[in-house]
């Protein structure tokens, strides 16, 4: 993909044919044209207030793209739940698609997305079936999530349910392309916890959860990574995330996302923007084609729909600074990934049954994850330099050349100030974060 010309970073609209706002023909025009498409995470409950986000987030002055994110009730598949408090007016923290009417979504979203704005449903659920018939239903075309990146976190649903679960939602999507629709999916598996999980695992969960989708009919996927504690080892990471998709993933329409950082978030306006900003940049530096952004209201409450407004035009902003840069000097995380790809690899050629299996084996095992499937051995800390890096590595099949810091073990305390790094960081004085950036 050529670099990123900053004047057209932003830039508005789209050309080129989308029916209906398909998210993969729009986002295959964005990737192909080097523009960074930025999008929020927001959810309403209300129907006007959820149509009147859309429209806010397709008249930003930014390219982007639309979300509806759904409620928690939804997300565990408690739907009764969701339509009471839809129904009785009570406040929820998304959009309650599968308890509302369709006619109610399919009219909210009249009008707004097209062939220049798609909207992708976003969700948490470890059993999406119903939410993407719902989504299928109400004309939509584009979700995200994945077997190990929608179980893990979540909840304590069986890794085993879960994978079952994803294999049947990517068949139901996949059965769009019947009628004329390339379904999208995004794997959240770049996203792990939301820190403290180093990026070679971070990779290798989103290229697997990506091979996973490919295995069982879709055409159209993206590759999340979370921005992390480091500005260099994140431009790393993202350009060898790039690497292993190539390599993996080769016959398949495929772009990166990132995310803006998504642990314990910034309390003040400036260093909370600030993040946003480095992100964008990284985004750019990187070769991603979209970031999903954060809000200065992150670290309080559910932000308004001027806050997204905001965090989509700073992104933009700061992307215009920015150029495609080469990868910095190897520190062996695409190694790191590489060899954990690898090793899954080889459990089966079902990529159902491998994941199930290298959990089981502690190949994949996420640090601090209390997922009753999950080894739990594994152990990280950030360096004197920032970076995130392993502390131990249980059963991960990583080789001798790993970088391990096996005599940096994490007290409470320690975990503590490791989890307010960022937010620590970035709400210092201003010259701290000019120098961050």
């Amino acid at each position: 993909m050529p670099p990123a010309d900053p004047a057209s970073v932003g830039a508005r609209p789209l050309t080129g044919p989308a029916p209906g706002g398909a998210f993969h023909r729009f986002m295959d025009a964005a990737a192909r044209s080097g523009t960074l498409v930025v999008q929020p995470r927001m959810g309403f409950a209300d129907p006007a207030r959820m149509r009147a986000g859309l429209l806010a987030t397709r008249d930003a002055d930014a390219t982007t793209v639309g979300t509806l994110t759904l409620d928690s009730f939804t997300r565990v598949g408690d739907y009764a739940a969701a339509a009471r408090a839809a129904a009785q007016g009570h406040p929820l923290n998304g959009y309650p698609l599968v308890s509302m009417p369709v006619a109610t979504t399919t009219g909210l979203l009249d009008g707004v997305r097209g062939e220049d704005f798609p909207v992708q449903v976003r969700h948490g659920s470890a059993q999406p079936g119903r939410i993407v018939e719902a989504l299928i239903d109400a004309g939509l075309d584009a979700t995200e999530g994945g077997p190990v990146s929608y179980c893990l976190p979540y909840g304590r649903t069986p890794l085993a349910t879960s994978v079952r679960a994803w294999r049947d939602a990517c068949h139901t999507l996949a059965a769009l392309r019947a009628s004329g629709v390339e379904p999208h999916l995004e794997s959240f598996g770049g996203c792990m916890l939301g820190q403290l999980c180093p990026p070679s695992l971070l990779i290798a969960l989103s290229v697997l959860e990506g091979m996973f989708f490919r295995q069982n009919g879709l055409r159209s996927i993206s590759l999340s990574y979370a921005q992390q504690t480091n500005a260099v080892q994140d431009e790393e990471a993202v350009h060898a995330l790039r690497a292993l998709a190539a390599e993996h993933l080769p016959d398949t329409s495929w772009h990166v996302v990132v995310y803006v950082y998504m642990g314990v978030y910034p309390e003040t306006r400036p260093g909370a923007l600030a993040l946003v900003a480095d992100a964008a940049r990284l985004a750019v530096r990187t070769g991603a084609a979209r970031l999903i952004v954060k809000t200065a209201a992150e670290a309080a409450r559910i932000p308004s729909i001027a806050e997204n407004v905001t965090a989509l035009e700073t992104a933009t902003s700061a992307a215009h600074s920015a150029r495609r840069t080469a990868p910095p000097p190897s520190t062996g995380i695409e190694e790191e990934a590489r060899a954990l790809v690898r090793a899954v690899l080889g459990l089966h050629d079902d990529l159902g049954q491998a994941l199930i299996r290298a959990f089981a084996r502690g190949y994949l095992d996420v640090p601090f994850c209390l997922h009753p499937d999950n080894a739990g051995r594994t152990r990280s800390i950030i360096s004197e330099q920032g970076r995130l890096e392993w502390s131990d590595t249980g059963s991960l099949p990583l080789g001798p050349t790993a970088t391990v810091h096996r005599s940096r073990r994490l007290t409470s305390s320690g975990l503590m100030r490791a989890l307010q790094h960022v937010k620590t960081r970035y709400d210092g004085p201003a010259d701290s974060l000019a120098r961050a950036s």
